[in-house]
């Protein structure tokens, strides 16, 4: 059995692995391999990264850093969780005809969020380059840009809505056509914020898709709509807590998971939730933070199962009466 069984390889997940180990807990990481730092090919706002860093470069630094401590990593997809005396229990998809169940004495969620967004040519390589998911992360990357938001409705609108405070040359592409609120498409309006309601056919990228410089795009009927920067703000994003949901954690209407403040910990005893999994933490730093704050606080938990669990018990009437006879 192990100490602890983290669900989720991004930032918050490895940070917590880092913790763990240097505790010299017996840690599995299991990860998909697909979380939204598996994606961003730089951030921009991360402290001692003036140039940016990719998440992959931070994910591969992470997990040799874990590695080096004896954490041990699986790549696979858990899909049930349960509970059992002494810790969980959680099965998952595997590779290679791995063992599919693993025990653990703590639980810790960091399966973070999945963006949705059209699996649209060239629209991969731009992202965390040219192309944004988060204004306060990189809004300011469209200062002095022509800005394109591919997205859908309100999602879209919002984000177009929220750009205006650094960019003043904004075009809103509303991909699915959805409609859009009269208070948001007045507001576009009041911003001369651009608006053109069609689906895209495809990103357009300037030279090597592999330096990922965003061009602009190409709509449906052949339109092109040129572009030095692009965001992207589709809606309906998957908050990865289905596994909260079969352990009984309270979850808020939105689907993310409701911490304790001070220690992370879920309305679950042994089973903690860390990163964009958690409530207003969808932030690489925050989720840095929430996967070190929750590996402080498993190992203080295990400190006190293990002091109780070696404790002697205490003498019955019985036997203190006996103990007292000649």
């Amino acid at each position: 059995m192990y100490d602890c069984i983290i669900v989720g390889g991004g930032i918050a997940g490895l940070q917590a692995s880092i913790q763990l180990g240097r505790y010299r807990r017996k840690t599995l990481v299991i990860d998909r391999g697909d979380g939204r730092s598996a994606m961003c090919r730089r951030y921009r706002n991360v402290l001692g990264y003036p140039d940016g860093v990719s998440g992959e470069e931070l994910r591969e630094l992470g997990r040799r850093q874990a590695i080096g401590y004896g954490v041990e990593f699986l790549r696979g997809d858990v899909t049930e969780a349960g509970r059992m005396p002494g810790g969980f229990l959680v099965r998952c998809e595997t590779e290679n005809s791995l063992p599919t169940a693993y025990e653990g004495k703590t639980l810790l969620l960091a399966t973070g969020v999945k963006d949705r967004f059209p699996q649209l040519e060239g629209l991969r390589p731009c992202l965390g380059l040219s192309v944004f998911i988060c204004p306060d992360c990189d809004g300011i990357e469209t200062r002095g840009k022509r800005t394109i938001v591919l997205g859908s409705g309100d999602a879209g609108a919002s984000m177009a809505a929220a750009l205006t405070y650094f960019c003043d040359d904004l075009v809103y592409v509303n991909h699915d056509g959805k409609p859009v609120s009269e208070g948001l498409d007045r507001k576009l309006r009041e911003h001369r914020v651009d608006r053109c309601d069609g689906p895209i056919e495809r990103v357009l990228v300037e030279g090597d898709e592999a330096e990922g410089r965003f061009k602009g795009v190409r709509l449906a009927g052949g339109v092109e709509l040129a572009g030095e920067r692009g965001f992207i703000a589709f809606g309906g994003n998957d908050v990865r807590t289905d596994l909260a949901r079969q352990l009984g954690v309270e979850r808020m209407e939105n689907q993310h998971i409701i911490t304790d403040p001070r220690t992370k910990m879920t309305s679950v005893p042994g089973v903690w939730a860390a990163g964009d999994v958690g409530v207003h933490s969808e932030q690489l730093t925050i989720a840095m933070g929430e996967g070190q704050q929750a590996a402080i606080w498993m190992h203080k938990w295990l400190l006190k199962q293990e002091k109780e669990a070696s404790a002697p018990a205490p003498a019955s009437a019985h036997s203190l009466a006996m103990a007292g006879k000649p």
